[in-house]
């Protein structure tokens, strides 16, 4: 009924047990069953009786249907989707009673169909030893996610040779979304390592595109580029370009890089490559790795602070010394111009490696997007070395 995911050698697919679920943790809980005699796997939060909101996809398609309604004593009443744009659409409605351990009731469409639901806690195959990283964390934090990523499989695209590395590119056929694996140059060790991250990046990217159509409806868009920006024995870099719309006023793009030291497969942070501030430096300071405990409140008010009152003006006065005409605050009265200057636009800056030096990408706000990812601002390794961060990472020269 769920199919087994597609993981790469030496991520082959294993047997698996069952393990339950109940994600009680927020409320949310999650079944399988059928409606009529479809396989449907749902996630419902009925912790206010009055607001029940879940959703729900056949495991045929993946795609999830939002759905909102009201329990009341052991009847809850649902409606399948939802009018966004001021229309008055009759939507399918779904009436179930409580059961032992689950739901079971009627699913009725505007026309009148009517088709039997039955619901029962979800039985989740457990990870084993050759399951990635990521995806076996979610059982505890997403099952939903985990059954839904059961069903899908990855199909190998195109290879490539990229600075003497061989590339192997996956594609997951629905959401199209694409990264690659790295197949040689680096030590069996550390390719495992670094492809268990580079794949589970592409699942995460895969569970945002779902994330995306749940909550912009039919009126969505989600498409993804990534980009290898630099491979050596110490890092592996890749940039990661969105254009999206998923729902509400417009559409928006942005950079997501993925930074990776390869001897450990660990994500790196900007801190952990360059530090400009006093004492020591904070380690992994993104904290977005799989099993990364999140910084203190200190910590973050620590870290905010460094990026706010000391990286961000020393990288200012480096760049107005490495690239003075960019870095020239325009004139008032030069509305399409962009300000390279203002501070404001370096706080959280997108970087990545590249042959030539850290990339650090400025973000504007929407009226002047254009001016984001400028091709120059650069800083040099040479520079990068004098201030080194919290890893110690082998460099190139400049």
């Amino acid at each position: 009924m769920l199919k087994g995911l597609l993981r790469l050698a030496p991520y082959a697919a294993a047997l698996f047990t069952l393990i339950s679920t109940a994600h009680a943790e927020d409320g949310r809980r999650v079944f399988t069953g059928t409606l009529g005699k479809t396989p449907i796997v749902v996630e419902l939060n009925t912790t206010q009786p009055d607001e029940v909101n879940g959703r729900y996809f056949y495991e045929k398609y993946h795609r999830d249907l939002a759905l909102s309604g009201s329990l009341h004593e052991s009847t809850l009443t649902l409606v399948e989707g939802e009018n966004r744009y001021g229309e008055d659409e009759p939507l399918p409605t779904l009436k179930l009673e409580e059961t032992g351990n689950g739901w079971q009731g009627e699913w009725q469409s505007p026309q009148g169909k009517k088709l039997p639901v039955k619901l029962a806690e979800a039985k989740l195959p457990a990870p084993t030893s050759m399951t990635l990283p990521f995806i076996a964390t979610l059982p505890q934090s997403a099952p939903y996610e985990y059954l839904r990523l059961q069903g899908l499989k990855l199909k190998p695209a195109k290879k490539e040779n990229f600075m003497g590395y061989d590339l192997q590119w996956w594609t997951e056929p629905e959401s199209k979304i694409s990264l690659f694996s790295v197949e040689s140059g680096l030590p069996k060790d550390d390719l495992q390592r670094v492809n268990q991250q580079l794949l589970g990046r592409l699942w995460r990217e895969v569970i945002s595109y779902h994330g995306c159509l749940l909550q912009g409806g039919v009126n969505t868009d989600f498409m993804q580029q990534a980009e290898p920006k630099m491979i050596s024995p110490a890092v592996v870099s890749l940039n990661i370009s969105t254009s999206y719309y998923c729902g509400g006023a417009h559409p928006d793009f942005g950079d997501s890089p993925l930074n990776l030291d390869v001897r450990t497969g660990h994500t790196l942070s900007l801190a952990d490559v360059l530090w400009v501030g006093a004492g020591k430096p904070l380690s992994h300071a993104d904290r977005d790795s799989t099993g990364d405990q999140p910084l203190s409140a200190s910590e973050s008010e620590a870290y905010s602070t460094y990026q706010r009152e000391v990286l961000v003006p020393w990288l200012i006065k480096q760049f107005t010394t490495l690239y003075p005409n960019e870095m020239k605050k325009p004139a008032e009265d030069d509305d399409n111009a962009c300000d390279y200057s203002d501070e404001s636009i370096w706080g959280y800056s997108p970087w990545y490696f590249t042959t030539k030096g850290l990339y650090l990408g400025p973000y504007f706000a929407r009226v002047a997007r254009a001016c984001d990812a400028p091709d120059w601002s650069i800083l040099p390794y040479s520079v990068v070395k004098q201030h080194p961060g919290a890893v110690k990472l082998q460099l190139p020269q400049d």
